[in-house]
């Protein structure tokens, strides 16, 4: 059998996160390729649609990162992130998929290892999950 290999998608803000990863990659700091990054203004733009859309397309795993708190560019839009967060881990439980495939991290434009780490430790937290339920066809309620 071969190795599961995971899929995660990060919505990442433009101005903390993104630029983490970015920092990441230019100081040739490695990590998985696990993840496919997603640049958003803001991660309080990161709409409950996209994270469940992301999901029905066969996404293992979400990571939103923004911000940390009281350095947002937009003021409050990493608090709004964190609330819609906190709201979706209870849907997706509801939904039958485990909470812990949603995971929402503070990184700031500085912190090109932390991102790399961040991103090592969920590929493998997803990888323990396995495979999201929604590949095999055992949910349909999305």
């Amino acid at each position: 059998m071969k190795e599961f290999k995971p899929l995660i998608i990060g919505f990442t803000c433009n101005w903390c996160t993104y630029a983490g990863a970015d920092l990441a990659g230019t100081s040739r700091v490695q990590y998985p390729p696990s993840i496919r990054l997603i640049r958003v203004m803001c991660s309080g733009r990161v709409s409950p649609e996209f994270i469940l859309e992301a999901f029905k397309n066969g996404a293992d795993g979400v990571l939103i990162g923004g911000c940390h708190p009281g350095d947002c560019h937009y003021l409050r839009g990493n608090y709004m992130a964190l609330r819609r967060f906190l709201l979706l881990r209870r849907l997706l439980r509801e939904m039958g998929i485990e909470p812990e495939r949603l995971r929402l991290e503070w990184i700031s434009a500085a912190e090109g290892g932390r991102f790399a780490e961040i991103v090592k430790e969920f590929t493998e937290q997803i990888r323990k999950l396995g495979p999201s339920p929604l590949k095999s066809g055992a949910l349909r309620r999305l």
